[in-house]
């Protein structure tokens, strides 16, 4: 090996490690001992390298385009739920969103691609403008794309065996452009192909727990110094696909209602079932001290995170590996549950799955008073791979307005989701916001949390 490529593989090294050892908290000072005769990088300079903050957040819901009508929608009750026409199954209670597909990319372009292609492509384009971000100032080699999905292609594969279904299945009828649609990497790819972005991108298969996955990817990748921009969130095409609400129906996990902005019913007694919904949020995320330097407005800043798994069962949660996550992200963050202001639970409204998040709630932030728990999903439904995003980004205006969200459409909580401090029906005002945690997780046990802080410079 030559030697300067000997000495890149070292620094290389010596990076990863010394990045991995503060955010871990395992080193919360400088190294004592010199790195393959590199110069010591003091505390001071190691954390101010290694902040991470968001500076633009783009999303669609079922209730809202944007950051702010989103925040209005959850403030005042406004639910996105409503009453649907999907293959084989009917009428049936989803989430859809209503954004202007060819805002960013042309009615073509739209063809080509995917619906979520165009969730993703519209939630990072509107996350650069909310950031104050021109690609043309920056290096695209250096800007990547980290996308949390919980399925891809199922939509597209559907919607091509139903046109050959109407031709006797002659395959000749089937799209060419099938399988660039379909594979795995599509959401993300269809942005870089858009915006010129020629730095890494790919999709994060992590069940529901996706959404946060992609932004704990984006910094990461900032943290190792891969990219010097991430735009990293979940998106999520699932009310296209009528096999996901039959797979629901069939195990009697589907929620129904009269009314529709009162199905999801998150720890509800009266409770039956998930709303399925799409959407998508994106998250325009940079190192603080780039942030800084181009005057940037900074959203919040990320803290820590965590990700773990269950390994037990494939649908049933496991609340002590729930607990787990939430307190490594907190103790990563460098905090304690009592300096949570806001937990921002998953609870999709089934019985056990809300009842073992419970569970886990309280073995983390039980003894604590100034805890204050919602959720997101009782307005807009399950977004699948969006939803830890899109829940994330429901909560951050409480940074500012020191307002947390309720959970609606609670008339009796479950006795066996007493969770203290449960915000319900109503916003409750508190005198600060400092500290957010995210918690989201799927099936096959996969479990994640995100810690954000208010930024002080």
């Amino acid at each position: 090996m030559r030697q300067g490529t000997a000495w890149g593989a070292k620094f290389h090294l010596a990076r990863i490690l010394l990045t991995w050892g503060e955010f871990s908290g395992m080193t919360r000072s400088a190294p004592s001992w010199p790195v393959f005769g590199l110069r010591r990088l003091s505390a001071e300079s190691m954390q101010q390298s290694e902040r991470i903050v968001i500076t633009g957040v783009g999303l669609t819901a079922p209730n809202g385009n944007d950051l702010s009508s989103f925040r209005r929608s959850l403030l005042n009750g406004v639910s996105g739920v409503s009453s649907i026409e999907t293959r084989f199954m009917g009428r049936v209670l989803a989430g859809t969103c209503d954004f202007e597909e060819t805002r960013h990319q042309t009615a073509r372009e739209r063809r080509r691609g995917t619906r979520a292609g165009a969730l993703s492509i519209y939630c990072a384009s509107e996350a650069l403008i909310h950031a104050g971000i021109d690609l043309q100032t920056y290096c695209k080699d250096r800007i990547g794309v980290f996308l949390g999905i919980t399925e891809h292609g199922t939509v597209e594969t559907e919607n091509e065996i139903d046109v050959i279904r109407q031709y006797d299945y002659d395959t000749r009828y089937w799209s060419h452009h099938h399988n660039p649609r379909t594979v795995a990497n599509n959401p993300a790819g269809e942005v870089t192909v858009k915006l010129g972005i020629r730095g890494p991108h790919y999709t994060i298969g992590a069940a529901c727990a996706a959404g946060n996955a992609g932004l704990i990817q984006g910094v990461q990748m900032l943290r190792l110094g891969e990219v010097d921009l991430a735009l990293a969130g979940g998106v999520s095409e699932s009310t296209g696909s009528f096999g996901i609400f039959a797979s629901f129906a069939s195990q009697n996990a589907l929620a129904q209602h009269e009314d529709p902005a009162k199905a999801c019913r998150p720890f509800d007694v009266d409770r039956n079932g998930i709303v399925v919904s799409e959407g998508g949020c994106v998250f325009a995320l940079e190192r603080l001290a780039d942030a800084t330097k181009r005057g940037a407005t900074v959203v919040c800043e990320v803290v820590g995170y965590a990700m773990n798994s269950d390994a037990t069962d494939p649908v049933l949660p496991d609340p002590g590996q729930i607990a787990a996550c939430m307190r490594l992200a907190i103790d990563r963050a460098g905090i304690d549950p009592g300096d949570v202001d806001i937990v921002s639970t998953h609870a999709t409204a089934t019985e056990l799955g809300d009842q073992q998040e419970a569970k886990a709630l309280g073995d983390v932030f039980g003894d604590y008073p100034d805890v204050y728990v919602n959720n997101t999903k009782s307005f807009i439904g399950h977004a699948m791979g969006a939803a830890g995003a899109l829940e994330l980004a429901g909560n951050l205006g409480a940074l500012t307005d020191g307002i947390v969200h309720p959970t609606i459409n609670i008339s009796r909580v479950d006795p066996n989701c007493m969770v203290r401090n449960l915000v319900i029906n109503e916003p409750k005002a508190l005198d600060r916001v400092r500290f957010i945690l995210n918690s989201s997780f799927g099936m096959l046990g996969i479990n994640s949390a995100v810690v954000v802080k208010r930024y002080a410079a």
